[in-house]
């Protein structure tokens, strides 16, 4: 599965979001660190789900961190997050 469909998966399980884009940025990032060939090294997630509302920033930026999950964090270079609850 890629990347961003397995973000997407993960997140959609998590928080069962009202809105939820998960965007593979990584071909404006040629030739920068981290970037590999094939791309699915930076991607930004656009996510509102009510499970955020009561969670400040960092809260919510370390819950979507957990349910993306440590291995997949792992195998991406840059992940950009716009949540709000």
């Amino acid at each position: 599965m890629a990347v961003r469909a397995e973000i997407h998966a993960r997140l959609e399980a998590a928080f069962a979001p009202e809105r939820l884009e998960v965007i593979d940025e990584s071909e404006s990032h040629r030739g920068h660190g981290g970037w590999r060939e094939g791309g699915e090294t930076h991607f930004r997630v656009v996510i509102r789900a009510p499970a955020f509302a009561e969670m400040g920033r960092v809260a919510r930026h370390r819950a979507v961190h957990a349910a993306i999950g440590p291995e997949l964090v792992g195998r991406i270079h840059a992940l950009a997050i716009d949540v709000a609850g």
